[in-house]
């Protein structure tokens, strides 16, 4: 079974969500930026997610975690949580 590590960062506005990506795009530092403002308690550490495989996660982050580019910021990413920045960091298909 296919299995990921991604991190993210979770806020509840597309604007600001759009924002922070072009900050990241930019050049500031994924964990720097998830620290700073991601809602979620991983945002504390980076907004790591650890290793999990399909169906760990809510469908919308599924849908992109297993099928986006590695190491390529996506989103904004809408879920009933707010909207995220994904990053896939690694996949073993």
């Amino acid at each position: 079974m296919a299995q990921a590590e991604a991190r993210h960062i979770l806020v509840d506005s597309e604007e600001l969500c759009i924002e922070l990506k072009e900050k990241i795009e930019n050049g500031e530092d994924f964990a720097d930026v998830a620290k700073e403002h991601s809602s979620c308690p991983s945002g504390a550490s980076g907004g790591g997610l650890g290793s999990f495989g399909p169906g760990a996660m809510v469908p919308e982050f599924d849908k992109v975690v297993f099928t986006a580019p590695i190491n390529e910021v996506q989103g904004p990413v809408k879920t009933q949580f707010g909207y995220h920045l994904l990053e896939v960091t690694s996949r073993d298909d």
